[in-house]
C-alpha cells in the first residue's frame, strides 16, 4: 500500500529541522534569506522540505521579514486594453522573482488614487507601480518617502521615486508628417483630454507639423476629445458640422478613432476613400478594424517589463538600467494617398 504523502498543514519548521539533523534556526535563515546556510546544511533542508511536501507559512515569514513579497499596481482602468498590456508586461517580469502582483484602479480620479495607494502601502506592498493618473507629481514624491514607486506617464529621478515618459511629441509629428506625403492638407485632429499630459504633447506635434510644411492651422479643425469611442463618435459628429473641409483625422487614440469610424460609417463616409483615419497606441483589435487601422504603437507590454525590472531594482537597492521603448508608426490600410 502506497505511503500518504505528509500534510504540509501539518509539517512545521521544527519537523523538517529534526529530520535534516539542523536547527530550527537554520532552517528559518534558510527560509527567509537572511543569513548563508552552508551547502551540506542548504541539500539536507531542501532534500526534507521535497520529502516532507513542505509549504512555509508566507503570512508569519511576511510578519518577520516585514516584507509582503507583493507589488502593488495603480492603474487607472481594468478593463482597457491599453492598461492591461502594461500590467501583462510588470506581471511578465515578476514571475519567477518571488513578487506577486495586487492590482487596483483610481479611476482618473487624483482623491481615489491617492487613496488606493494609502490602501496598498496599509497591505505592506514592497513597491508600487503607478500607470498614469491624475496624482501631481510632489504627491508621488512624497508617498516615496514610505515606500519605493516607480511611475508611467511622468519623469521622476529621486532614491525612492523613478518614472518615464514615451515621446508622444515625436511620435505625433510623425503621424502627421506622413498624412502630408500621402497627399493630405486638410488634416482634423481629435484632441484627448486637455489635462492630460500625452494628450496635450500630441496636439503640439500636430500643430508644430503643420507649421513646419506652412500649412495653415484651421481651428475648426481641432476638436476635443476624452480618449473614449464615444468622444470620437461626438467630436466627427462635430467636424462634419462644422463645414470645415478636411481629407484624414488624425484621432488621440485608437479607441478615438474607433468611434470616428463608427460616426462616419454612419453617415456613408467610406474609410479611406473618403477620409483617411490614424491612431495613436496600436491597440491589439486595431489591426482588425475595417480597414486596419494605421496608428502610433506603444509598446505597453514592453514599458510594463520596464516598469517591472525597475521596481525590482528599488527594492533591491540596485542602479536601474532599462531602455525607455521608443514609440513607432505602424501604417496599414486606414490611410489613402491622393492627389
Amino acid at each position: 500500500m502506497k505511503k500518504a504523502s505528509p500534510n504540509p498543514a501539518m509539517v512545521t519548521v521544527h519537523e523538517v529541522a529534526r529530520v535534516a539533523g539542523v536547527s530550527a534556526a537554520t532552517v528559518s535563515r534558510f527560509l527567509n534569506g537572511t543569513a548563508k546556510v552552508s551547502s551540506d546544511k542548504r541539500e539536507a533542508i531542501e532534500s526534507v522540505i521535497e520529502r516532507l511536501n513542505y509549504k512555509p507559512n508566507v503570512l508569519a515569514q511576511n510578519l518577520k521579514t516585514g516584507s509582503s513579497r507583493t507589488i502593488g499596481i495603480l492603474t487607472q482602468s481594468l478593463v482597457s486594453g491599453y492598461f492591461s498590456e502594461a500590467m501583462a508586461g510588470v506581471d511578465d517580469v515578476l514571475q519567477g522573482s518571488g513578487y506577486a502582483p495586487l492590482i487596483v484602479s483610481g479611476h482618473w480620479h487624483a482623491d481615489e488614487e491617492a487613496a488606493r495607494i494609502e490602501l496598498l502601502i496599509a497591505r505592506r506592498v514592497d513597491g508600487i507601480v503607478i500607470l498614469s493618473g491624475k496624482l501631481k507629481d510632489e504627491q508621488i514624491l512624497a508617498l516615496a518617502r514610505r515606500l519605493p514607486i516607480v511611475a508611467f506617464g511622468r519623469t521622476l529621478s529621486s532614491d525612492e521615486a523613478y518614472g518615464f515618459c514615451l515621446d508622444n511629441y515625436r511620435a505625433a509629428c510623425e503621424a502627421v508628417e506622413y498624412l502630408i506625403v500621402q497627399g493630405h492638407r486638410h488634416i482634423a485632429f481629435i484632441a484627448g483630454p486637455p489635462d492630460h499630459a500625452d494628450a496635450q504633447a500630441r496636439l503640439a506635434g500636430y500643430r508644430d507639423t503643420l507649421a513646419k510644411h506652412k500649412i495653415a492651422e484651421d481651428e475648426r479643425l481641432i476638436t476635443e476629445g476624452d480618449f473614449l469611442e464615444s468622444g470620437g463618435l461626438l467630436a466627427v459628429d462635430r467636424l462634419l458640422e462644422s463645414g470645415a473641409r478636411f481629407s484624414a483625422i488624425f484621432a488621440g487614440n485608437d479607441l478615438t478613432a474607433y468611434g470616428a469610424r463608427l460616426a462616419l460609417y454612419r453617415r456613408g463616409i467610406r474609410v479611406p476613400e473618403d477620409i483617411s483615419i490614424v491612431g495613436f497606441d496600436d491597440l491589439h483589435s486595431s489591426m482588425c478594424t475595417t480597414p486596419p487601422l494605421t496608428t502610433v504603437r506603444q509598446p505597453l507590454f514592453d514599458v510594463g517589463r520596464c516598469l517591472g525590472q525597475a521596481i525590482l531594482s528599488m527594492i533591491g537597492k540596485q542602479p536601474i538600467a532599462i531602455d525607455v521603448p521608443k514609440l513607432t508608426l505602424v501604417v496599414r490600410e486606414s490611410v489613402r494617398r491622393i492627389a
